[in-house]
Parts: structure tokens; sequence; C-alpha cells
């Protein structure tokens, strides 16, 4: 179905490659003036694992830099709690400047005030991870149907971008289907060559990928293809998203999916909510919604999570991409990166469901 060879069997149904790290959320307060903060354990990559083992209730696994002191405990504690296997490089810190688990500091903003994100990822762990960090024979003997990573960890040094080429090459071998998010982050890709070492890269990644996550700043910033003929009636609008597949499947004819969501920021605490998703020949389109946001960090990773959740368990392309929708919407309720909710309710509002109380 939809152009993949998707396994049937397999000990993971997925496998992240990424890096996880701790957030650090003053709510709506600015960090100027912040007096405390809520902790969340994040990480790209880590999410869409995170989400498919909590809500949608499948084997997952996380390829990743652990470090032994307190921080890196605490981090290791949520990934047990959202039932994510982990699979651990391990580093033993310093007690003074590491090897340290990544801080993302982020407020919420509110209204007309956008959030903030900054990071401190000095001597970040998984920054230092590189081939041959992971015995991915081992790792994919007893089957693993569908491996993930992203542009976040292939940004964070020289040697992330060619640790998750290699394990997509393993991937491959194994007969897993890969996806890749390109979530173009100019501030990490900044400190390191700029623009023009992203594209070289992720392009190269991108040459692995099966599933291709990203909307079109992402494929313009990243993989440098040109940006739309079109002018867009709204940025709910999916036309000029659609505009560009001809030129992504050009440079890169073996992907097939290519899917993004749509979101037109009103205020930082209401957005337009939709999504697009081109599989293998046809186009897709969700409803759209008007979101009342109470924290958007995690949001694509919701929708990713939610769309690969369908393609993975054979639902028709419409509904794979309304399950990503309906969760990534969800995901922008809570508080945090990774999901509260359940399938049922993912269910529900991807059918159509309102907000009336559930008695």
């Amino acid at each position: 179905m939809y152009g993949l060879s998707i396994r049937e069997d397999g000990d993971l149904d997925l496998l992240s490659l990424g890096a996880l790290i701790h957030r650090l959320d003053p709510g709506v307060v600015p960090f100027r003036k912040a007096t405390e903060c809520r902790i969340h354990v994040s990480g790209g990559e880590f999410n869409v694992a995170a989400n498919l083992a909590d809500c949608f209730r499948v084997r997952t696994g996380i390829a990743t830099a652990m470090v032994d002191y307190p921080i890196g405990d605490l981090i290791a504690e949520r990934v047990r709690a959202m039932g994510v296997k982990p699979f651990y490089k391990r580093f033993e810190h310093n007690g003074v400047d590491g090897p340290n688990m990544a801080t993302v500091y982020s407020d919420r903003g509110y209204g007309v005030r956008s959030p903030v994100v900054f990071y401190n990822r000095s001597n970040e762990a998984g920054a230092l991870l590189k081939p041959g960090d992971f015995d991915w024979e081992a790792i994919f003997a007893d089957g693993v149907r569908w491996f993930h990573s992203g542009g976040i960890f292939a940004a964070l040094s020289e040697t992330t971008g060619a640790l998750i080429i290699e394990g997509m090459e393993a991937a491959k071998a194994a007969g897993a289907v890969t996806s890749f998010d390109l979530n173009y982050r100019g501030k990490l890709w900044g400190v390191w060559g700029g623009q023009d070492r992203a594209v070289s890269v992720l392009s190269e990644i991108v040459e692995h990928v099966d599933v291709l996550v990203g909307n079109e700043e992402d494929l313009q910033m990243a993989l440098g293809i040109p940006g739309p003929e079109i002018t867009p009636a709204s940025k709910l609008d999916p036309g000029s998203f659609i505009d560009m597949i001809d030129r992504v499947l050009d440079r890169y004819p073996d992907i097939k999916v290519v899917a993004t969501t749509l979101r037109d920021v009103r205020s930082s605490c209401r957005h337009g909510w939709g999504a697009v998703a081109w599989i293998n020949g046809e186009a897709y389109v969700s409803p759209t919604c008007e979101l009342d946001v109470y924290d958007r960090v995690g949001g694509g990773d919701g929708f990713a999570s939610g769309l690969f959740y369908g393609l993975l368990t054979g639902e028709s392309e419409e509904e794979a991409l309304r399950l990503g929708w309906a969760h990534g919407a969800l995901l922008t309720t809570f508080p945090g990166d990774t999901t509260m909710a359940t399938l049922e309710q993912v269910r529900a509002l991807a059918e159509g469901g309102s907000a009336r109380i559930q008695r």
C-alpha cells in the first residue's frame, strides 16, 4: 500500500534515532521575568516514538545518547514512562562541563506576543554520536517496521548526519520503511556552516528516505528546492505545497510520501490548522479547524506520529492524514512536547467530533 513495502511483523513498529533534551517552560511569563519553570522531556525524533507508544499503543524504540547524571536520570524516567524502549550510547558526566543533556528554553507567548525559543546545547552528548556507536545488526535483529529521524538531530554536528545515513542503510537492509522530518532550524545550522551546509547534509540523507515530512520553508531552506510559483489564498491553502511536490520528486524519485501541516498563526493562542499529504501519486487534504493553543511545541511531531500510525496499520490514505491532523491538533491543547491524548479522542476528532463534554 501507499507505494511502501511495510513489513507486517517486527519486535518494534518504529525506531527513532535522535537526541533527547529537556525543555524549560515558564509558561506565558518571559524568561527575563520568570521565577519558576516546568520541565518537559523532548526531542523531535523521540516525540514521534513517544506519541506512538503512549497514544497509539504500538511498540517503539529510541537510539540516542544518555549521560549518567541526575538530568539524564530525569530524562530516562520519562522515556520509560512513555513506553519507549531505549538503546543508549552512554556518557559519563565529569561533574563540571559535561557531556550534557541539552537544554531548550521556550516560553509560550500570549496573544500578540510570540513564543521565544533558545538553546544551551554546549558539549551536548547527542552531538557526540557518530557512525559505529550503535550495533544496528543487533537492534534490527528481531525486526523493525519503520525507522525515523530528523533534521534537528542532523544539525547537531558533523557526525550526526553520517550516523543517520548509517542507520537508514541498516534499516533498508532490514526491510524497514524510512522517514525523515526536515525540521529546519537556522539557529542550529548557523553555528557550523549555515544553510549551504544544511542543504549538503540533508540532501544526502533524503536520498535514503521513503516518507518525507516538511513544509514549504523546510523544502526550500533544507533542500534548496525553489519555492512555489503560485501565491496561496491563505496559509491553509495546500496549493503552493502541492505545487512543489514535482520538484521534490524530480530530485528524489524514490520518495513515496510527502506530508506537512498547514498552520495560520492568528495569535500565539489561536491558530488555523490543516494538513496535506502526497501519497504515491495522489494529493490528500485534511479538514481545517480553529485551534485554541495551550502549547504549540510538538504539534508537528504529533501530526507525523498520527500519520505514521495510519500508514503502519493500513488505514486509507485520507484516514491516515486525518489521524495525523487530529492528533497534532490535540497535542497543542496539552502542556509539554509529547501526547496526553488517547486513541479514542484522536479517532473522534478525525471523524468530526466536537469539544462537548464526554459523560
